[in-house]
């Protein structure tokens, strides 16, 4: 029986993608849970930045997603840059693009953007249809041609530029209690004297004590 990933594996194989590339893609696939086309987009975006770069994988990298949409995962995957090791912001700005930088101890330093090109696109109709989530695209009948177009494009959709991104140092701070749940934060989380869990980004009710 065919399955899913007996399909994909296939239609990389039909366009040649290297066995590199393939297992950047099995990983991605693996840590995503199922083959999501931005997330595919995303591993081409990573190896172009990579390349422009003049970097490998497990090079100390520093990175940027502008979506919280499948983006962050090739950067976390392939070049272990997370929000826990504070190499990865997502800024959430809505555009399908990252970018990739070398740690400095400058206030800038340079790096690379790369992001999916709106008019480039328009050159694979139904990768086209679904990125701009036109109502012509349909999932159920048109998934396999989605894929296929996405590796028949390779990095064909992208664009890039090269940047200066500015460098956050990292930060002393001190500890404050909130007078409202009585736990610990950074003192310059506080707003109007109290963490921002019993203010502005609350997002729960306690029920009751566990423990």
């Amino acid at each position: 029986m065919m399955t899913a990933e007996n399909d994909l594996s296939a239609i990389m194989d039909s366009h040649s993608i290297s066995p590199v590339m393939k297992g950047h893609f099995d990983r991605c696939i693996d840590f995503h849970t199922y083959p999501a086309p931005g997330l595919l987009i995303g591993v081409f975006m990573v190896d172009y930045a990579l390349e422009l770069l003049g970097a490998t994988p497990g090079e100390k990298l520093y990175a940027v997603a502008e979506t919280y949409k499948c983006a962050p995962d090739p950067l976390q995957v392939i070049l272990n840059c997370t929000s826990g090791n504070h190499r990865l912001r997502i800024i959430p700005i809505g555009k399908f693009a990252i970018t990739l930088n070398r740690p400095s101890t400058e206030a800038h330093t340079d790096g690379f953007r790369v992001f999916v090109d709106a008019d480039k696109i328009g050159r694979y109709p139904v990768l086209a249809a679904w990125f701009r989530n036109e109502p012509t695209f349909k999932k159920q009948s048109m998934e396999q041609q989605l894929l296929d177009e996405i590796f028949t494009a390779k990095r064909d959709i992208l664009s890039a530029e090269k940047v200066r991104v500015e460098v956050t140092p990292k930060q002393k701070w001190q500890s404050a209690k909130c007078p409202i749940c009585g736990e610990t934060v950074p003192g310059d989380m506080l707003e109007d004297g109290v963490c921002r869990g019993c203010g502005s980004m609350t997002y729960y009710q306690a029920v009751e004590a566990v423990d």
